[in-house]
């Protein structure tokens, strides 16, 4: 008896967090429908529980290519970001490792690794929404792993913040989430 009563507590949980994200993500939309895809991909990722809350897209010539969010959790891959989940995807789908023309939209700025990874892969141009600090809020410790890199002072014209708040929205939602922080 007891172990059914904690199987419905749990569904219930689960139910309510689903909810929770479905109803925050119908009243928040992004200006941008490209980081809206991204939200849309990050939203995916954390009801899934696959990872933390970030989504990616990948556009070439005004269309999306690739898309990608945070598999770390479910593919026990600690480099598989969303950033770096949507560079592998699309490289794949279009038979290429460069992706010189194309520009990369995320619900987070970039880490150092996938921020190293986008200038690999020739990205043109990379559109976040959460900041490296609002990563830190939610747990992350990017900020601490720029300092080693030297910070971005030298690229402000190719990482571009835009639609914040929707983005702070889905932050907020995955604090409210049961999640497994690492």
């Amino acid at each position: 008896m007891k172990i059914l009563i904690f199987i419905l507590f749990l569904t219930a949980v689960m139910v309510f967090s689903a909810m929770a994200v479905s109803e925050t993500e119908d009243n928040v939309k992004a200006e941008n429908a490209f980081m809206q895809a991204a939200l849309d991909e990050a939203y995916a990722g954390i009801t899934a529980k696959h990872g933390g809350p970030f989504g990616s897209v990948i556009v070439k010539d005004g269309e999306i290519v690739g898309q990608g969010h945070n598999r770390v959790l479910i593919n026990n891959d600690p480099t598989c970001h969303g950033e770096i989940d949507a560079i592998r995807r699309t490289c794949a789908a279009l038979g290429t490792y460069d992706l010189s023309g194309c520009e990369l939209y995320t619900t987070g700025e970039p880490c150092p690794m996938c921020l190293f990874a986008c200038l690999w892969a020739n990205i043109d141009r990379v559109y976040y929404g959460c900041t490296i600090e609002d990563n830190s809020i939610i747990g992350f410790r990017d900020e601490a792993l720029d300092e080693l890199t030297g910070g971005r002072d030298k690229l402000s014209d190719y990482l571009i913040c835009m639609d914040r708040e929707a983005c702070l929205v889905l932050f907020n939602a995955y604090i409210s989430m049961e999640h497994t922080s690492y």
